[in-house]
């Protein structure tokens, strides 16, 4: 058994990693092909508008059913709309906020954005403090749209093209498809005012997209409501980042590798708990950290990965085997 928690210890979680997020990205953009289905309530932007989707975002079919009458939402029709949410939990307590981190399909194309940047050698851009501040709270002003544009649609205040507002304006719904051959949803829709509206800045926020994931770590990540969602239930998930304030130095490794320069996984010494909601559990954070069980990745408080002194220093080594190779 200690040979086998050594070994994963000192796992290169860089190639893990790769290997993990391409699996993923198979299954949920060409899913269709193999005849997988995983279901409507999957947490993660597995776009619905992919014709070949393997497993379709929760947000979807969510705006949909919120987008009913009042009476209606509030009636039988309303245990849908349980279940689907039921669904959707029991599929995220499982990883937690890893599902950011490995399985989306939108994360893992930041990541590819980001590993084209560094091979054309061009630096990317940081958020100062007060900067990122701010802008972490938008994420939760998107989900606020994800679910009240569909019931202002339902009490009649909104038109029928504000049932699924967000996915309109959602860049997996122009992106995703691509990877299927299909370029259908690249096109204004003139067919009412508000259809040009959402459509236009569904064109907008794509552009965004891969122009921000370019020069910004995990661009979109910051204002994604379904990292939102993830993290308002995260005390319920098996899996936990787990940090121990006795053992931190402080010496900063474990922020300057994190794509969403989260300060607290360096400064925080008190919290037990060190997830998040920027947090996108990618675990870069422990396999950078030099110390031993200063940070640990637990599934039902059973430690799976932690950080230590043998596995820092051989991950150290491979990284500069591959300067070397570069």
């Amino acid at each position: 058994m200690k040979k086998i928690r050594d070994f994963i210890n000192k796992a290169d979680i860089k190639k893990f990693r790769f290997w993990l997020q391409l699996f993923f990205f198979v299954i949920f953009i060409y899913g269709g092909y193999f005849a997988i289905n995983l279901g409507n309530s999957i947490p993660v932007f597995s776009c619905g508008y992919d014709r070949e989707v393997g497993g379709m975002c929760y947000f979807l079919p969510l705006q949909h059913q919120l987008a009913r009458p009042l009476d209606v939402l509030f009636s039988v029709a309303s245990i849908s709309v349980l279940i689907g949410f039921i669904t959707f939990l029991l599929w995220f307590i499982v990883f937690n906020k890893a599902w950011c981190g490995y399985a989306c399909p939108l994360g893992t194309m930041q990541d590819w954005l980001t590993g084209l940047r560094k091979k054309l050698g061009i630096r990317y851009s940081t958020y100062t403090q007060p900067q990122f501040d701010k802008l972490k709270k938008i994420k939760y002003i998107m989900l606020a749209i994800v679910i009240l544009s569909p019931i202002a649609v339902g009490m009649g205040l909104l038109g029928g093209e504000w049932r699924t507002a967000f996915c309109s304006i959602c860049p997996g719904r122009m992106i995703t498809p691509l990877f299927v051959g299909d370029t259908s949803q690249w096109a204004l829709d003139f067919s009412t005012k508000s259809a040009m509206i959402l459509t236009s800045l569904g064109l907008i926020f794509t552009g965004l997209f891969v122009v921000g994931s370019f020069i910004k770590k995990r661009f979109f990540c910051f204002f994604c409501p379904m990292s939102a969602m993830h993290y308002i239930f995260s005390d319920a998930a098996l899996l936990k980042l787990k940090k121990d304030g006795d053992k931190c130095t402080k010496c900063g490794d474990c922020y300057n590798v994190c794509d969403m320069q989260i300060k607290d996984i360096a400064d925080d010494v008190k919290s037990t708990n060190i997830l998040r909601d920027d947090c996108i559990m990618c675990l870069k954070c422990v396999a950078a950290c030099p110390e031993d069980d200063a940070l640990h990745v637990d599934l039902v408080n059973y430690p799976i990965f932690k950080s230590t002194k043998g596995g820092f220093v051989k991950r150290m080594e491979i990284q500069e085997l591959e300067k070397k190779n570069d």
